[in-house]
């Protein structure tokens, strides 16, 4: 009888132990995902709830908006020009803080205030440095003989703009990620290195950058997802765009964005629903190419 109850306690315990994270993941995790792919079926009104059943109509509307297509082209413009300089410069930050510096502690605790500070006080502050008549980006541009960008009017200005916040917020994050990483290369690489007289340069790119490969796999993944769910920075980049709208002319407005003017501001539920998953395909699908791309030009060391 002791040997079963040991047998049963080895089994059954470490179930019961994550048991909580499962139960509370079905909750709040795998029931939301159902109960919205089962709205988007649905003619669903966010007040009045399910007037009718709709089948697939709500997808073919959604594929066959202007609007949706507009929105996810400013998303991926978004997300590539704020990423592709976020994890260069987060690269270049992280192997300078691996080197021997004074106050070490200090510099890596710096890096990481923009992505502790509220994102709501960085939309306010990079709207004001922003801002067309008063901005400070317009007063240096000045010094040089370049007249005021009125950043929101264009697709290109608030692009930059949008994508200058998420750069802002981000890059000392991922440079952690990175720094943690290349502390756990094996040193006998770079000694083998130095004998064999590679310069700094080479080393960093054949040795470093492909023995963090995990790091830079993980935040190409993580970094996808959450660029293509970008929705306070250009929301609040829109001075009192309370709809979501992004611009007069929707020049920067996200999926996001687009999902909450359906769902929040037309009360139309069912349509927001199946932007939804179309924006989680979208997620996935720009992540499995991220991380195919990491796999294969960041070789092993």
């Amino acid at each position: 009888m002791r040997h079963r109850l040991a047998r049963f306690d080895r089994k059954v315990t470490p179930l019961l132990l994550v048991a909580p994270f499962f139960g509370l993941f079905a909750v709040f995790g795998v029931y939301p995902l159902l109960y919205t792919a089962w709205v988007s079926l649905h003619d669903w009104n966010l007040l009045e709830g399910g007037q009718g059943r709709l089948g697939l109509a709500n997808y073919g509307e959604l594929l066959a908006d202007p609007h949706f297509y507009n929105a996810l082209a400013n998303t991926v413009s978004i997300f590539l020009l704020a990423a592709v300089p976020e994890f260069l410069l987060a690269l270049g930050i992280a192997a300078l803080l691996d080197r021997p510096l004074r106050a070490a502690t200090w510099w890596r605790t710096g890096i990481l205030l923009p992505n502790v500070v509220s994102v709501v006080a960085i939309g306010l502050v990079f709207g004001q440095l922003f801002s067309r008549d008063y901005g400070v980006v317009n007063e240096v541009l000045g010094w040089f003989g370049i007249a005021p960008v009125n950043w929101q009017a264009s697709t290109w200005t608030s692009h930059l703009a949008v994508a200058s916040m998420v750069l802002w917020r981000w890059t000392g994050y991922n440079a952690l990620i990175y720094l943690a990483a290349m502390q756990a290369v094996p040193g006998d690489l770079y000694e083998a290195a130095e004998l064999d007289g590679a310069s700094r340069w080479r080393t960093f790119w054949s040795i470093t950058v492909p023995g963090i490969r995990p790091a830079i796999a993980f935040t190409a993944v993580a970094g996808t997802v959450s660029g293509l769910q970008l929705f306070a920075e250009p929301q609040l980049f829109d001075a009192g765009g309370s709809a979501a709208t992004g611009g007069n002319d929707r020049q920067f407005q996200t999926l996001v964005m687009y999902l909450y003017e359906k769902g929040f501001t037309q009360f139309n539920a069912g349509y927001a629903a199946a932007l939804t998953w179309v924006l989680f395909v979208v997620c996935t699908l720009f992540a499995l190419v991220n991380y195919r791309l990491v796999r294969r030009f960041v070789g092993a060391p």
